[in-house]
């Protein structure tokens, strides 16, 4: 488990382009169709979108929702028929395209009933967010304790650190970190308040959980409390929860729904939807197993060792 993001920076025309995790995997499960309609529920940098786009064709409509207005003002760049030099389709066999800024939780909103060929979701972090200290999502660098994906959000990690007692704060460390130190670190954060920067954080938990053998040391020891505030904070689980419960009624028959996630939380969550989509007969599982990235693709963008893509078909 490390700092997952769903896209990564990778050299390119124009200085950076961003590669999307799992993208060839995903794209082939979307078995996108040419003149469809599709949603991308995490637009991210537009990595994802930008493929399904070069296979619908003017006659198709795509989709992107996030919650954060800076990674969607990236992929509204991205995705603008003319920016994409000799390798594009003409501009005027470019899909329409709507972006929203908004929670996958609003995604019935976005569509309606059996009107959607194919759903995306992929859950990772975007680079962008890692990238930016102000953001407050990693460690690695100096940052305030923020770590909102919708910057209008109003809970911040800050809160959570700084003002929930010791029994509630270990409770998320544990929940959503599956951080078996939890009670240990939140006793640390605790007594070390006020906590004002993510590397002040860092610092705390490591000195609170130290390492105890070699598979231990592979992480660094608060990876797994910065998963916990950071999903905690911007009600991952519940959105994903709710982005599962709606695919159903918005697929048409055929309509294929593919999510990636990147930790274990998610993954259950999204295996057992499916099943539970299988038995109430809304599905046809496509992935048995869940689909990894290969060795190549690890090599490339060590992000992606953790990502798990599971795709099912609409009856």
């Amino acid at each position: 488990m490390g700092e997952g993001s769903t896209e990564t920076p990778q050299g390119g025309r124009g200085g950076s382009q961003h590669v999307p995790v799992l993208s060839k995997e995903a794209i082939e499960f979307l078995a996108v169709r040419r003149g469809g309609r599709y949603i991308d529920a995490t637009v991210g940098l537009g990595g994802h979108s930008l493929e399904i786009a070069k296979r619908l064709g003017a006659p198709g409509h795509l989709i992107g929702l996030d919650k954060d207005p800076a990674a969607l003002e990236v992929a509204g760049v991205r995705l603008r028929a003319s920016d994409f030099g000799e390798s594009a389709r003409e501009p005027a066999d470019w899909p329409e395209i709507k972006l929203i800024h908004g929670s996958f939780a609003e995604i019935a909103q976005a569509s309606g009933a059996r009107s959607v060929d194919g759903i995306l979701g992929d859950l990772g972090v975007s680079s962008l967010q890692f990238s930016e200290a102000a953001r407050g999502f990693s460690f690695q660098a100096e940052g305030p304790l923020d770590m909102r994906m919708n910057p209008q959000a109003e809970l911040t990690a800050d809160q959570v650190v700084n003002h929930f007692d010791e029994r509630e704060l270990a409770d998320v460390i544990y929940e959503f970190g599956e951080e078996r130190r939890s009670r240990r670190i939140a006793r640390a954060i605790v007594r070390s308040r006020p906590i004002r920067s993510t590397t002040h954080l860092a610092e705390v938990i490591s000195a609170a959980a130290r390492p105890m053998n070699q598979a231990e040391r592979r992480i660094h020891p608060a990876t797994r409390t910065f998963q916990a505030l950071r999903i905690f904070v911007n009600r991952e689980l519940d959105d994903l929860r709710a982005l599962l419960s709606a695919a159903p009624q918005l697929l048409k028959p055929g309509g294929r729904l593919v999510v990636i996630s990147f930790h274990s939380l998610e993954d259950r969550i999204v295996k057992d939807a499916l099943r539970e989509g299988v038995k109430q007969g809304h599905y046809r599982l496509l992935t048995k197993k869940p689909v990894t990235a290969s060795e190549q693709e690890i090599d490339r963008n060590p992000r992606s060792r953790s990502a798990k893509l599971r795709a099912a078909e609409r009856i």
